[in-house]
């Protein structure tokens, strides 16, 4: 058995060596618990060992199959971009590929001025919500009572 590492690097992230596989793979930006629970077995690795007790082989595959979950027997409802508008198929971004993406995708539809566009740009809530008393950001605007004099 190889050495204990508390901190594992893996995708650009740093992850905490105590966790298990599927918990600490959560901390990737685009990984969930589900996706990790899906790689850890598509892969042949038990999901209730802690991270830091894998071995660089097992880490080396765990990467592969993050960056090409298809090939991995992962089903493709589990992917985060199903049927992209670019490529025409299903693929699953991680990291700075993913904030990147959803950045072009809103810049996309203030170019083609679509109310989600705008009121993306803007920082409003975009489906429907009332926007009267929540999703306020800063300070808080409450109603104060005057003092009453006697």
């Amino acid at each position: 058995m190889e050495k204990f590492r508390h901190i594992v690097r893996l995708m650009d992230t740093d992850l905490d060596g105590f966790k298990k596989v599927p918990y600490a793979l959560r901390r990737i930006r685009g990984v969930g618990v589900t996706l990790g629970w899906a790689i850890a077995r598509g892969i042949g690795v038990d999901p209730n060992r802690r991270i830091g007790e894998l071995s660089d082989e097992e880490l080396k595959r765990i990467e592969t199959a993050l960056k090409e979950p298809s090939k991995f027997n992962i089903p493709s409802w589990m992917f985060n971009r199903r049927k992209d508008l670019e490529t025409g198929g299903d693929v699953h971004l991680m990291g700075s590929d993913l904030e990147l993406r959803i950045k072009q995708d809103i810049d996309f539809m203030k170019s083609i001025r679509s109310w989600r566009g705008w009121r993306h740009s803007l920082g409003l809530k975009v489906r429907g919500q009332k926007t009267r008393t929540t999703g306020r950001t800063g300070r808080t605007v409450g109603v104060q009572r005057k003092k009453v004099s006697r």
